[in-house]
């Protein structure tokens, strides 16, 4: 079984992605690149330099489902006269806006965000998410932790890894012990993990940080040789790359706790002391106030702070 990197340019500050794609029947993408012209450029391109066209995909397989992964999903099914998309039932980023549900706001206000900055956060996103085209609930089949996806010559297991989403997956190739890790592991920079309504419940949010610490064990437990990452190069030391994590989690940990006053704070405001240089640029506010969130109820659930809602507005002491 082949596995081909394919970097795909997009608008965000991230870069490029990395799309991959399996040369074996059935033809299959893991990922697509954004809905853009250049993206969409440079698939076509990539893809016919190895022999490949639209028309040859048979599947489309997402880790994940924000904007610069999923975006041309639904071109690249058309063309390929309706190859099979499966993406894990609890991403909703191609079902609608990342913002536009009542229960993103909810969760948002209650951790101290304003009303206005909430709107100007959902206009931003309203224009991420014309870089993907939404699909209906009929038009992609689930994936689920340990699901085989089979090709002629191998197959390779899904992994649930979530954390930096909820329904974000990789995929092992058990046979080499190489992995296709989405944004769950990338070599230069670390995860940030996406404040998100409980799948489960809504009215809750989803403990990205603990969730993630679970998947990045899980997909260590594989013991792999190569891991592929959704941006930059692979990851050939797995063990090094992990340690690096966990010693940047717990620094950052000790960070925000030191950010806490003691007469408590909301994640807003630590949000605004931890990233006081981003704070106010585009996107970055919203992953700032996401990083902030996931380590304060990470701290929370060991024991490390306590949280009260006052006036509908979480309060974190320590």
């Amino acid at each position: 079984m082949q596995i081909i990197p394919l970097s795909i340019p997009t608008p965000f500050y991230v870069g490029d992605v990395n799309v991959y794609l399996i040369k074996n029947d059935p033809v299959t993408l893991i990922d697509v690149g954004p809905k853009t012209k250049d993206a969409a450029d440079a698939l076509r391109a990539k893809l016919a330099a190895n022999g490949v066209s639209f028309s040859d995909v048979r599947r489309i397989v997402l880790t994940h489902a924000h904007e610069d992964h999923c975006g041309l999903t639904r071109q690249v099914r058309d063309e390929a006269k309706n190859a099979e998309i499966l993406v894990h039932q609890w991403e909703t980023g191609h079902l609608f806006g990342r913002l536009s549900q009542q229960h993103h706001k909810k969760l948002l206000l209650r951790s101290g965000v304003p009303e206005a900055v909430f709107g100007e956060m959902r206009r931003l996103y309203d224009e991420i998410s014309l870089l993907t085209d939404a699909l209906e609930d009929g038009e992609f089949v689930p994936l689920h932790d340990e699901m085989e996806l089979e090709f002629e010559s191998g197959s390779m297991k899904v992994l649930h890894t979530p954390g930096h989403t909820p329904g974000s997956c990789s995929f092992a190739r058990e046979a080499n012990r190489t992995l296709i890790c989405g944004d769950c592991v990338l070599k230069r920079i670390t995860p940030n993990p996406i404040v998100s309504p409980d799948p489960v419940d809504p009215e809750k949010r989803f403990p990205s940080l603990a969730e993630y610490l679970v998947s990045l064990a899980k997909l260590r437990s594989y013991k792999p040789t190569l891991a592929y990452g959704g941006h930059g190069e692979p990851v050939t030391d797995f063990d090094e790359i992990f340690n690096r994590y966990v010693r940047a989690i717990d620094d950052r940990q000790r960070r925000v706790l030191s950010l806490i006053p003691d007469l408590g704070s909301t994640a807003f405001d630590v949000a605004k002391e931890l990233f006081p240089k981003s704070f106010d640029h585009d996107v970055h506010r919203f992953l700032a106030v996401s990083e902030a969130i996931a380590h304060l109820d990470y701290a929370a659930s060991e024991g490390k702070a306590s949280v009260e809602l006052k006036d509908g507005i979480e309060i974190y002491r320590k």
